[in-house]
């Protein structure tokens, strides 16, 4: 089977390809790598020649061409990043500068880079649809969850959102109980990167209360990062991204004595590539991959864990697999038929009626799914609390917003997604914002009014 990986030259396409390598059942036996960078590909494309020496791997192949990368495509893995990381300086720093959270995900950054990646994947899906209808599209590309939906009417049924968060947040919860994954059913419900492990069943008790009572709690990230009492409040343990929310005043004071994510990433990633494109041995790009890829899982929400007083990542959560083998399960469950557990992206709909009652059936949510040859179905969850379904549907206007302003056009929809984002809360910032992104992305204001 082909997997066809767009934005096959960024930093994480090793990680994909080492799961491939490592499958037992080798599920993907050619991967096409599509990329706009010649450079980056060869870069990428040298550091899996070290991730597969001695080993069974993949055929790899390389291409800038998008339509020629999917032509025999079974899976598309989609992780394009429109505007580099040049472009993600801009999305978090400037709304930083006017006191307001940038994040490229949850945060107002999320809203400006979807104004670049929505049409970008809006392109990708619809040559998906042109040269390889029969394809799954497994969507990374942020602000996921918004790439997903939009995605939708283009290759209904087809595109499935992925992010390793809930999954980790559920590992270390089942790694505090001392209770195998395999064996817990989970209530875990959301958006992306806005979500709540809400039960957490083994035979049919929960757990998850006895957690959030004990001491345990505390032991690993999630706790650590909202602390026991706010956790003991709410009843759940949130998705680590929620701290955005519940410490917002706190990260924005914690970054102006640092730097952003994004600018910390533009560095260290445009020195992996110089290095790795002058290195003169074999196996030295691979190297220099590894030291980079684990200096980066270490400082992963830095400044959010400084906000919290939280410790340092717990080495297992630095070493453990992330989105690339939730990508490979989904991959794995659609082609044999599994019916494989997994939390994904998906719209709001299990045999033609909402999953959740406070959003309508074509809203994209994350969501505990049975995943098979049709595709990924949504479980059944215990309805929204009044907190979990205020946020959820604040947010969802926010990203309904967003997508009509990036695939419309409309100024309008922008100015109203970043006023009424529960981050903001200004109107007449949000214009300030605007026109001072604008200055840097000449082309997307040439295309709202």
């Amino acid at each position: 089977m082909q997997l066809t990986i767009v934005g096959g030259g960024g930093f994480r396409t090793p990680l994909v390809f080492q799961q491939l390598v490592a499958d037992a059942r080798r599920l993907i036996d050619r991967v096409v790598l599509v990329d706009s960078s010649p450079d980056r590909l060869a870069v990428v494309a040298a550091v899996l020649d070290g991730v597969a020496e001695g080993r069974w791997a993949p055929e790899v192949r390389t291409t800038t061409d998008l339509h020629a990368g999917l032509r025999g495509a079974d899976f598309v893995f989609a992780a394009i990043r429109p505007g580099g990381l040049d472009g993600r300086v801009h999305d978090e720093n400037i709304p930083l500068r006017h006191d307001v959270l940038g994040q490229e995900t949850v945060g107002l950054g999320g809203i400006l880079y979807a104004l670049r990646s929505l049409p970008a994947m809006r392109a990708v899906g619809e040559a998906v649809a042109d040269v390889a209808p029969s394809a799954w599209l497994i969507n990374f590309t942020n602000p996921a969850g918004m790439v997903t939906e939009s995605l939708q009417e283009v290759l209904p049924g087809r595109v499935i959102g992925i992010c390793d968060s809930p999954a980790a947040l559920v590992r270390r919860a089942c790694r505090a109980l001392r209770v195998a994954e395999p064996d817990v059913e989970i209530d875990y419900v959301g958006l992306n990167h806005l979500g709540w492990l809400r039960a957490l069943r083994v035979g049919g008790a929960d757990l998850l209360p006895g957690l959030i009572a004990g001491d345990a709690i505390t032991g690993f990230e999630e706790g650590q990062l909202f602390g026991a009492s706010l956790i003991r409040a709410l009843g759940t343990i949130p998705n680590e991204y929620l701290h955005y929310f519940y410490y917002a005043a706190d990260v924005v004071e914690s970054l102006r004595a640092t730097t952003s994510r994004a600018s910390f990433l533009r560095e260290q990633q445009s020195a992996f590539y110089r290095e790795a494109a002058e290195a003169a041995t074999a196996g030295a790009p691979y190297a220099a991959w590894r030291r980079v890829v684990d200096e980066r899982n270490r400082t992963y929400m830095a400044v959010a864990r400084e906000a919290a007083g939280a410790a340092e990542r717990a080495e297992e959560d630095v070493e453990g697999g992330g989105y690339e083998q939730i990508a490979l399960a989904v991959m794995r469950a659609i082609a044999h038929d599994t019916g494989e557990r997994l939390i994904l992206d998906v719209p709001n709909r299990r045999s033609g009626a909402a999953v959740l009652d406070a959003l309508d059936i074509d809203a994209v949510i994350e969501i505990p799914c049975t995943v098979g040859k049709d595709g990924a179905t949504p479980a059944t969850v215990a309805p929204l609390s009044d907190h979990e379904a205020g946020l959820i549907r604040q947010v969802k206007a926010v990203e309904r917003w967003t997508i009509t302003a990036a695939l419309d056009g409309s100024r309008d929809a922008l100015h109203a997604a970043i006023a009424t984002h529960p981050l903001n809360g200004s109107y007449p910032r949000a214009v300030r914002i605007v026109d001072e992104w604008l200055t840097h992305f000449p082309d997307v204001a040439a295309r709202l009014s």
